[in-house]
């Protein structure tokens, strides 16, 4: 079998065949007399693997975990691929932690003009220090008034600082929370993150299918190999 017949098969360059080769994704292949490469129905079935590995996983899990099996050291590639499902479970709970602490917040109502750190401070129960601690974790962003150098906290800076006090009520740390003020951030708001939630579900449910589909390819190609 020639570099094109494998190409071919998956609208991929010879040349790409040859990287695949080189990297390990692909065992090496047999050389003809006059140094033209060789593959086998054992490097089609590699290369279905790899491609079959690559949407749930990412290119370069993929690669590692198709290099560990062509060096044979196979407990190694799937240690690697346990790894992976293992981020993903992380983001699945990541996500929930979003989802709940969402559902558990009281409506942050919509605030206007400008305020200081000591009257929000006041508004909200806390210590100033406690917003300054917030402010340098990123929590909240307020500006400085540039003729006094005090920090200013507009609408949205009040609407994090809401969300943040309402988060640490209910036991979250701030390395949890943060994420979640930037994705308030980014979306504009609570609400349109609904949608944003939704998406991202819909992105860990695909990266499962697609890494159902990865464990078949690369069952395959292992059974291929066995003697």
């Amino acid at each position: 079998m020639r570099p094109v017949d494998l190409a071919r098969e998956h609208g991929l360059s010879t040349q790409a065949i040859r990287n695949y080769e080189d990297a390990g994704i692909l065992p090496a292949a047999g050389r003809t007399a006059s140094g033209y490469r060789v593959y086998t129905t054992l490097h089609a079935q590699a290369l279905r693997a790899f491609l079959a590995l690559v949407p749930g996983h990412g290119h370069q899990t993929a690669t590692s975990i198709m290099q560990a099996v062509n060096r044979g050291a196979t407990e190694d590639a799937l240690r690697i691929v346990d790894e992976s499902h293992a981020r993903l479970l992380d983001d699945r709970r990541t996500l929930e932690a979003v989802e709940a602490a969402l559902r558990d917040l009281a409506p942050v109502p919509q605030e206007r003009g400008d305020t200081f750190i000591g009257p929000l401070a006041r508004r909200l129960g806390l210590r100033p220090a406690t917003l300054r601690k917030w402010e340098n974790a990123g929590l909240v962003r307020p500006r400085r008034d540039p003729g006094t150098g005090y920090r200013v906290y507009g609408a949205d800076d009040v609407r994090d600082a809401r969300l943040a006090h309402q988060l640490r009520r209910g036991g979250y740390l701030l390395e949890q929370i943060a994420p979640l003020i930037a994705q308030v951030r980014s979306a504009g708001g609570v609400a349109p993150l609904e949608s944003a939630l939704r998406d991202w579900q819909a992105r860990l449910s695909a990266r499962g299918r697609a890494m159902l589909r990865g464990a078949a390819g690369l069952d395959a190609y292992l059974r291929t190999r066995e003697p």
